[in-house]
Order: C-alpha cells, then structure tokens, then sequence
C-alpha cells in the first residue's frame, strides 16, 4: 500500500493548531509538520494510507470551515487543500517537508 501526502492550507497560526489537531484525530495518519508559505499562511502536511490521507484532508477542511464560521472576521481561514496519492520520489526529494524523518521511519 502506497503511502500519501495530504495538504490543508490555512491562516493563522490558531487554525494551523486546530486544523492539524483534527486532521490527526481524524484518520490514522502522522503529522509530518507545517510550512509557513508567505505571511500569515500555513500549509499542515500529513502522510498516511491513501484512504486515510483522504479522511483527514476531509477533516481539516471541515475543521478550518467550521473556524471560519466562528471567526468574526470576513477573511477565509481555509484557502486550499490536496491529496497527492503514492507521490513520485522525485517530488519527495525536491520537498523535503514531505518525507518522513528517520524518527518517524517506524510508521512506513
């Protein structure tokens, strides 16, 4: 079983928090980490079973929506989310946030 790469895109650092929080609760997946895009936007990447890969992105988007509502701001938390299935070792190598670091190795 191939293993997949999930992305959710938010802003701010507090739905970062939840989102990824969520995601995690949501599916049977490891938290690999977080990159600051620009400013206030942060991407949350898991990895996992596609199946469940797919679950938590699901999750997080919900989760980010569900902020959204509560937030009294009119900005959108959530801005995007993907699921890459089996990533060729090619985009792993040229994005190292995605590969699994060797304390996390155990999880494959």
């Amino acid at each position: 079983m191939g293993m997949a790469v999930g992305l959710v895109e938010v802003l701010g650092h507090p739905p970062a928090l939840s989102v990824a929080d969520t995601m995690v609760k949501a599916a049977n997946v490891t938290f690999v980490g977080y990159e600051k895009v620009s400013g206030a936007r942060l991407t949350i990447i898991v990895r996992g079973p596609v199946g469940d890969v797919q679950k938590s992105v699901a999750a997080g988007i919900e989760a980010a929506k569900k902020i959204e509502v509560l937030s009294s701001k009119d900005k959108a938390l959530f801005l995007s989310a993907t699921v890459i299935p089996r990533p060729h070792e090619n985009v792993e190598v040229i994005i190292k946030s995605m590969r699994f670091s060797d304390a996390l190795e155990q999880f494959r």
